[in-house]
């Protein structure tokens, strides 16, 4: 592995923000740390650039410990979440900051990234005439200039408007494959780590819960939490999926169906259209609630229905708590 992290811990008074966490990075691969608020992702990210220093635990970097070396000496590129441009500064002065050496070779240095970030011949424009996808593009020619080991971004669509976002990740994407280099990013947005990521290290209070491609977090999580903050998803009582009372089985929406004669008894209470197909919310009973992902002909509010469950996603064992993967019922 290229990257390494290994049994990281930091401490903050009253709370334990990363607990053992141990990583490795192939060389050249995009990895996404993903996961809710608080996490931790964002403080193994700083431990990982040299902002904070790990209570134990080590970082390598291509077979060299640089846990104890100070974040210049590590040799990683850093995009912010605010980007944190000189607006005095136009373009290729922003990109050129921090760059060592004669004049010529740092022009010719911020010549070659722009045109790596798809921004050639954008040296002299102001920084503040960009779109937030060029403003971020620039941040990232700047990071790339002193040629670093490892790129590190943190949250680095946030700041764009929903409807550029697609077409900056692509972008983005596109830059980092184009320059080969390891990356290592923080998102909370699950389909931006499934768009720009090659795996995805998925964190839950300071812990790595599982690493792996977005097929394998969607389709074989290993755990419950992994299994509810990847995709959409069931909690359901486990006895009513033929599972052991007092544990809960959780199912994707995809993986019920309108059924005539069998299977748990409701009413569509809600009806989300999504296309060719829709959410609809379904109320049993007794008051649980759960959502069916069919075609949007499929039902209609306020009709008594019957669900049938083709696939258990997960399930707990009621005993142990240990997780059960079901196949189909």
């Amino acid at each position: 592995m290229y990257l390494r992290l290994d049994g990281l811990v930091k401490e903050f008074p009253g709370r334990r923000a990363v607990d053992g966490v141990t990583l490795d990075v192939a060389r050249g691969e995009i990895l996404a740390l993903l996961g809710p608020s608080g996490c931790g992702k964002t403080t193994t990210l700083r431990l990982l650039a040299g902002f904070e220093t790990p209570d134990t635990g080590r970082v390598f970097v291509d077979g060299e410990d640089v846990t104890r070396l100070r974040p210049a000496q590590r040799r990683l590129g850093m995009v912010f979440q605010n980007y944190a441009l000189f607006p005095h500064l136009d373009v290729g002065e922003n990109v050129a900051f921090g760059l060592a050496g004669p004049r010529e070779s740092r022009a010719r240095r911020v010549t070659e990234v722009l045109a790596m970030v798809d921004l050639a011949g954008f040296e002299r424009r102001s920084v503040a005439a960009l779109s937030g996808g060029q403003q971020q593009r620039v941040a990232l020619a700047r990071s790339l200039a002193p040629e670093p080991r490892v790129l590190l971004l943190d949250e680095p669509l946030s700041n764009l408007d929903p409807a550029l976002r697609e077409r900056t990740r692509r972008e983005l994407r596109e830059a980092i494959q184009r320059v080969g280099i390891t990356t290592v990013f923080v998102t909370h947005e699950q389909e931006e780590a499934f768009d720009l990521g090659d795996r995805i290290a998925v964190m839950n209070a300071g812990r790595l819960e599982q690493v792996g491609t977005a097929d394998v977090l969607y389709d074989q999580p290993a755990s419950a939490f992994v299994a509810t903050f990847v995709g959409r998803a069931n909690t359901l009582p486990a006895e009513l999926v033929g599972g052991a009372p007092g544990a809960r089985a959780i199912v994707r929406p995809e993986a019920m169906r309108f059924a005539g004669d069998a299977g748990l008894t409701g009413t569509v209470s809600a009806r989300r259209f999504a296309g060719g197909f829709a959410f609809f919310t379904v109320t049993t009973p007794s008051g649980l609630t759960f959502e069916v992902y069919a075609p949007h002909t499929a039902a209609k509010v306020g009709e008594a229905v019957r669900v049938a469950v083709d696939r258990v996603l997960f399930q707990e064992d009621g005993g142990t708590g240990a997780p059960r993967h079901r196949g189909t019922e």
